[in-house]
């Protein structure tokens, strides 16, 4: 028997891999609610320290701003402001951003293909597990170097290819499997998960990121994993 919960798409509860904006945006409008502690669980509390890695590989000073792309509700947002850094946060998603109200940064509604901004007018951008939702990944990462001035740096945070083959396979059996489930007892929107397992196993390898953010400009490009390449952050610098 075909448990229903599992086959059926209702319009705005997922999105499919061709990634279609509305579609995405919809999506995420319906996880917001619960989404902080939805990717806590998920994460086994991992996110946190995911989080300070990412500000740390942004390396932001005192007094600039920096751009914070699929930012959701703005927890990501709120972790780049150490220091003295300014940190504005976008999403298209207006659910999400209605979600983090209350955080303490500044908002803007904004597409990752085509950002609200002005011709390098940031001091960085930091995109943590957004990329992969973009439609059209190196428009985005083109648009990036547009909002960044000279000497600025791109930080993506993103799931991507564990290093150690036997892991990897576990890794992906609990992405297609256990991940779905965690989420229907803790999402608004378990469907979701569904397409944000499939997603991050469709993604490129660190390897092939990285000749991406090449080819869209960015120099100096370099990586490190987090938790056994489960995740990895890409680094880039504009000329």
């Amino acid at each position: 028997m075909v448990d229903r919960r599992e086959t059926q798409h209702t319009a705005g509860s997922r999105a499919d891999l061709d990634k279609k904006p509305a579609e995405v945006a919809a999506m995420f409008d319906r996880v917001a609610k619960r989404y902080d502690v939805t990717n806590t669980v998920l994460s086994g509390g991992l996110d946190a320290s995911w989080r300070r890695a990412t500000r740390e590989a942004l390396g932001a000073c005192p007094g600039q701003t920096v751009l914070d792309v699929a930012a959701g509700t703005a927890v990501s947002t709120v972790e780049l402001t150490a220091g003295g850094v300014t940190a504005i946060a976008c999403d298209f998603s207006q659910g999400m951003l209605r979600a983090g109200a209350a955080r303490p940064v500044p908002k803007v509604a904004g597409d990752a293909m085509a950002l609200p901004l002005a011709d390098e007018s940031v001091d960085g951008v930091v995109i943590s597990f957004g990329l992969r939702n973009v439609a059209d990944t190196d428009a985005a990462l083109r648009e990036f170097h547009r909002v960044t001035k000279p000497g600025g740096t791109l930080v993506v945070c993103e799931f991507s290819s564990p290093t150690w083959s036997p892991f990897r396979t576990v890794y992906t059996e609990y992405l297609m499997k256990a991940l779905p489930r965690i989420a229907r007892a803790v999402s608004s929107n378990p469907e979701a998960y569904v397409y944000l397992a499939e997603s991050i196993r469709a993604w490129p390898d660190q390897p092939a990121l990285a000749s991406r953010l090449q080819e869209a400009g960015w120099a100096d490009v370099a990586w490190s994993n987090l938790t056994g390449g489960i995740v990895a952050l890409h680094r880039g610098r504009k000329l």
